[in-house]
Formats: structure tokens, C-alpha cells, sequence
């Protein structure tokens, strides 16, 4: 409702300044959210990409990257449901379309932190800090429970590749009791947490790549959304599935929620949603 609302008043403000070009360009280009009427951000009229900005931090879309669209990722191991007595858990990915190891082509010219291992695979399980992985097969162990998780394809500098099949989503069990908890429904929408993550230093803290992976639920302006709040104070709403930039963002620790609402503003109800990061800056 907020979203609608918001909606309504910036066609209204964009109807009255018809008569002046120059500030119809600049509002459609960067939507301003610094004012009391906090709130949601709607999609510019011409489908610009929004630059967010508020607090002293700009928030800016990253749409720079290689697409990859043939690029494919297939679990073998574990098989979906597996239940198992040991911690220790054999994982074996089929990655076509997508070289593991190898350097992005955009690596080193956009700025962001990028790792000299390459390509990987993001594995977040039970949406806790991601593990990258270099090589389609590994072992990880864990402790006795129920454990939702989901896997992707990264390039060298983190950012998720963002097509069909590029991901796996999958849950096991691990234990006795665990064998008699009732499995998550996957089809439920969900939402993942991947950067920002872990401690940035030197260039590397100047810009800092949000990026996260919605499941089951497309976002868009009258549909689900993203909201981020930043450092416990400023909050943002994202209606398109991109990946950011954030600038300006205070050196030392820093925090970003980030949680999966409705149409009405409402946190959807998953296992998979609404989940805290902190990360460090230095100088």
C-alpha cells in the first residue's frame, strides 16, 4: 500500500514539472529519499535504473557484467531430502556453460573486491555466510538438524549469476531426530542473503557490491520487494532483481538486513527471509 501510494505521488510530481525538461530528466534518472516521506522506491516511468540515495550512502544499480545465459549449474550430491546419520556431507555439482576458476572478464576494472581464486560457487546454507567453493566437488560438515540451502554460480568479484539455471535450491537431514522433521515446501518464496560479506580494506571498502537471491518470488513494482535496511537506520526498497553498488558507507562495522515483502508491505512468512549481515571496513 505504501508502494502505491508512493507511486501516485511521484507521477503527480512529475505531471507538475512537465513544463520543465531539464528537472523531469534528473528526477527520472535519480529518485531521492532523503525526505521525511521515507519510503518506497517506484520504477522511473521510461525504466531507467534508479540510483538511491540517502544518509550520505548512494546505492546504484551494477549492470555492467557478462550475462552468461547458457551458463548451467545441476546438483548430483545431495540428493533433495537425503537424510543421513553422519555430519559430513559429499557435494558434486555439473557446471556447463561457466568455467570455475577463471577470472571474470569485467575482474579488476569495476572496482570491486574480487577474488584471485576465480569463479566459484556460492553454497549459503540455512542462509548463514556463503562458502566459495572453486571446485564442483567438496565435503562440508554439519551439525544434526534440518538445513535448507541454496547454491549458485558467482563470478571472480561475487556477483550471483542471475538466470533459471544457475542455482539449486535443496534441503537434507542430518541426525536421528531430524529424520522426523517435516520438509520445507522449496515452492515457497524465499530470499538469500550473499554480499555484502566477511572485511574489506583499501579500495576495496570504496565500493561494496549488494547483492542477494530472491527464490520463487519476481520482484516488481506491485509485486514482491526487497527491503534493506542499512546500519539499523536507513531503509531502501528494491523492486527489481539486479545486483547494487553501495558508496559511502562509514568505515568499521556495518550491518544490512535485508527481508522478502508482499505487495502490502507485509515480510512474507518463510524459514528463508529476513536475515542480518555484518561486515567491516578499514581504511
Amino acid at each position: 500500500m505504501i508502494k502505491r501510494i508512493f507511486m501516485l505521488a511521484l507521477a503527480a510530481g512529475m505531471m507538475a514539472a512537465c513544463g520543465n525538461p531539464g528537472n523531469s530528466e534528473e528526477r527520472e534518472q535519480v529518485i531521492d529519499l532523503s525526505t521525511e516521506d521515507e519510503g518506497i522506491t517506484a520504477e522511473p516511468e521510461n525504466d531507467a535504473p534508479e540510483v538511491y540515495e540517502k544518509g550520505g550512502l548512494t546505492i546504484s544499480p551494477f549492470a555492467d557484467s557478462e550475462k552468461f545465459p547458457d551458463a548451467k549449474l545441476m546438483l548430483n550430491m545431495p540428493k533433495e531430502g537425503m537424510k543421513q546419520d553422519g555430519k559430513k556431507v559429499s557435494f558434486d555439482f555439473g557446471v556447463e556453460g561457466y568455467q570455475l576458476g577463471a577470472q571474470s572478464p569485467e575482474a579488476g576494472a569495476n572496482e570491486l573486491a574480487n577474488s584471485a581464486k576465480g569463479q566459484h560457487i556460492h553454497l549459503i546454507m540455512d542462509n548463514d555466510p556463503y562458502s566459495a567453493h572453486y571446485e564442483p566437488k567438496f565435503d562440508k560438515e554439519f551439525e544434526a538438524g534440518h538445513h535448507v540451502a541454496i547454491a549458485f554460480l558467482s563470478r571472480s568479484f561475487h556477483e550471483s549469476v542471475k538466470n533459471p539455471d544457475a542455482f539449486k535450491v535443496f534441503q537434507f537431514f542430518i541426525g536421528q531426530k531430524a529424520k522426523d522433521v517435516q520438509p520445507m515446501d522449496l515452492s515457497r518464496p524465499m530470499l538469500f542473503y550473499s554480499r555484502p560479506k566477511g572485511e574489506y580494506a583499501g579500495a576495496d571498502a570504496q565500493k561494496v557490491l549488494f547483492d542477494f537471491y530472491p527464490v520463487n518470488a519476481e520482484l516488481k513494482a506491485d509485486g514482491y520487494s526487497v527491503v534493506a535496511t542499512i546500519n539499523d537506520s536507513l531503509e531502501f526498497e528494491f523492486d527489481k532483481w539486479q545486483p547494487y553498488v553501495i558508496e559511502g558507507l562509514p568505515m568499521g562495522e556495518n550491518t544490512i538486513n535485508i527481508k522478502l515483502v508482499d505487495a502490502q508491505g507485509n515480510a512474507v512468512d518463510t524459514k528463508m527471509n529476513n536475515v542480518t549481515r555484518t561486515f567491516t571496513l578499514k581504511p
